[in-house]
């Protein structure tokens, strides 16, 4: 059974987004300097929205981001560890995540949300290539392979 199907269940899809919620929490308070606080204040604007505002992205999210990174996923199985894989290729595993965010904002409606997505992207990327191992491990805890 492959990655999508596994994590498709409600459930470990509502872990999943909790889990990366707080690994998103973690790396936003992690941010210093005057970008940094740029950054916090406009994560903080995003998590005023709703208490649930994050973890409901991310689950809204997952389907797409899952699907994409699944062939890499597979790779590192065949390799004998997807989580060293998608770490060792953080820069792709990055920028297979964010082509699914990209897409997403195309279509957003909120404006809120598209003016801060786009104001944040071009500096988002380090941000999710350093989170990439944190995020493995939390698909390595929920998927089995």
């Amino acid at each position: 059974m492959g990655l999508s199907e596994q994590l498709a269940d409600e459930g470990i899809a509502s872990r999943i987004a909790e889990d990366c919620a707080k690994l998103m929490d973690e790396q936003v308070s992690c941010k210093s300097g005057v970008s940094g606080m740029a950054f916090k204040a406009t994560y903080k604007v995003v998590k005023g929205l709703s208490a649930d505002y994050i973890p409901g992205a991310i689950q809204r999210l997952l389907p797409e981001a899952i699907s994409a990174l699944e062939p890499m996923w597979e790779k590192g199985i065949e390799l004998g560890d997807p989580v060293s894989y998608l770490t060792q290729n953080c820069e792709l595993t990055a920028d297979t995540i964010l082509s699914v965010t990209d897409a997403k904002i195309q279509r957003a409606r909120n404006k809120l949300i598209c003016t801060s997505y786009n104001q944040l992207r071009k500096s988002v990327k380090s941000d999710i290539s350093a989170a990439v191992p944190g995020f493995a491990e939390i698909l390595s805890k929920h998927a089995h392979y």
